[in-house]
């Protein structure tokens, strides 16, 4: 399984390819991106099973990201786990009404993260 995490913070995306390569899934690559238009980028030339993704991100942010994959017929089938920060249940809403196949807020233990995982499989 290649997993592709989108966040613009560094140090999320690293917290966030820990936890990852702690679960017992089977693990292929892990790609990062800095925002949608990376991840974009990674998805033409790399295959990917699973994104995690940051909704508030610069240039294109998750949401934007989520409803570009959604459209595509050879992405729309990726599974995507948002990431966010957003206290209100707007967004987080949006999300799901656009496709996501769930979300974690913001903090977050490895618990949650390996439990989303675990129920996506």
């Amino acid at each position: 399984m290649n997993v592709l995490i989108t966040d613009d913070s560094a140090a999320v995306r690293k917290i966030l390819r820990r936890v990852i390569q702690q679960t017992e899934l089977p693990l292929g690559n892990i790609y990062e991106a800095a925002d949608g238009l990376e991840a974009l980028r990674c998805l033409r030339f790399n295959t990917v099973n699973l994104i995690l993704s940051d909704i508030n991100m610069p240039n294109m942010d998750g949401l934007q990201l989520l409803r570009k994959l959604k459209r595509n017929a050879e992405f729309r089938h990726i599974p995507v786990i948002m990431i966010t920060t957003e206290g209100g249940q707007a967004k987080v809403l949006e999300a799901v009404q656009l496709g996501a196949a769930g979300y974690v807020r913001k903090p977050f233990n490895s618990e949650q993260i390996q439990k989303k995982l675990q129920d996506l499989i």
